[in-house]
């Protein structure tokens, strides 16, 4: 009778600490990386960046986490995705209304952004498109548009990487760099 019960009680306090993990998982604000959005007005068009936000850490970010000549999901998680209200020129482009997954291609001195209009992978949303050995791709058929931007030395350290929209655009920032993108 005894072993039963000790059955019953390690099951029963299994199956709590599973309920409570699945529970964790799905409050994404405990994560590390946080979920995070960024909207603004730019040019009469409202924009509207979800993304998740990592932090430094203590760690190498350009060209260490964040590999250079890598297509990279900008941030943590589920895919960064943009959204515009109307129709925008960014970088003097014309990006239609809608929302699109958002990566970006960095280098030391040029980074590439990608809009693409694939945001969900079997019917979840996508966490940055990768390949067997762990890369983050892209597909040139849901491609809608890239962008080249200059990549700059921020005026402040950020621990955590975050998007700021308005003005005349949108601009990444994170660690000791920022990258502004136009839009009109």
């Amino acid at each position: 009778m005894k072993k039963i019960f000790f059955k019953g009680l390690v099951l029963t306090l299994v199956g709590m600490l599973m309920t409570s993990l699945i529970f964790a998982q799905q409050d994404k604000s405990k994560r590390a990386s946080p979920p995070e959005t960024a909207t603004g007005n730019v040019s009469g068009s409202t924009i509207t960046i979800n993304y998740s936000s990592p932090a430094v850490k203590g760690r190498k970010i350009w060209g260490g986490l964040v590999p250079y000549d890598k297509v990279w999901r900008l941030g943590a998680n589920e895919a960064t995705t943009f959204k515009t209200s109307k129709d925008i020129m960014v970088e003097g482009k014309k990006l239609p209304a809608g929302t699109y997954a958002l990566y970006a291609l960095p280098t030391p001195t040029e980074w590439t952004f990608i809009f693409n209009s694939k945001l969900t992978q079997a019917g979840k949303p996508i966490w940055g498109i990768k390949d067997e050995e762990g890369n983050t791709t892209d597909d040139p058929k849901t491609e809608v548009l890239r962008i080249m931007a200059k990549p700059m030395k921020s005026s402040a350290f950020n621990e955590r990487m975050k998007f700021v929209v308005g003005g005349s655009g949108f601009t990444l920032e994170w660690e000791n760099l920022k990258v502004p993108v136009s839009v009109k």
